[in-house]
């Protein structure tokens, strides 16, 4: 015996959207491009010269960034990645964070924050005494700043080549 049953169709599933960077992440845009370095620690005087360069990843979830600079006299080539951190399981932090690697076997933690045309990066956590500020002209092309830490740091001038 046949039932004349009347199917109805399921409702079509909508793809996943996929995720989205936050917003905020594009305050970083003014660091894209190659800059050239040019600077001193405080009273050694040690020279800093170099060039780094900030490209986004894929996606654009992290900025990343690739250091060769020469420190007072020590090499110092490295990348750092910077964007919200996700830990496994959870949700992303509210706070933009780096991590820094480099030829010498640091793995370093940072804080990033903008603020109109002042950048700001707390070593370990916002609020450390470790931190560096600078500041961009109008046109966005230099940046001037102060690494500065308990006992040392140094002054440097960024001039973007492209």
């Amino acid at each position: 015996m046949a039932q004349n049953a009347s199917i109805s169709p399921e409702p079509e599933a909508q793809p996943a959207q996929p995720p989205r960077p936050n917003p905020d992440l594009k305050n970083l845009d003014r660091l894209v491009g190659t800059w050239n370095l040019k600077g001193s620690e405080f009273g050694t005087y040690g020279e800093i010269k170099g060039q780094v360069t900030f490209e986004w990843m894929e996606g654009g979830f992290f900025l990343v960034q690739h250091v060769n600079i020469n420190y007072a006299g020590q090499k110092v080539k490295g990348i750092e990645i910077i964007g919200h951190e996700r830990k496994f399981g959870e949700e992303p932090s509210e706070e933009i964070k780096s991590r820094f690697y480099d030829n010498m076997g640091n793995t370093l933690d940072y804080v990033y924050e903008v603020d109109g045309d002042t950048l700001t990066i707390w070593g370990g956590e916002k609020g450390s005494p470790a931190h560096f500020k600078s500041k961009y002209t109008e046109d966005g092309n230099t940046s001037t700043g102060r690494w500065e830490w308990p006992g040392g740091g140094y002054e440097v001038t960024a001039t973007r080549v492209k």
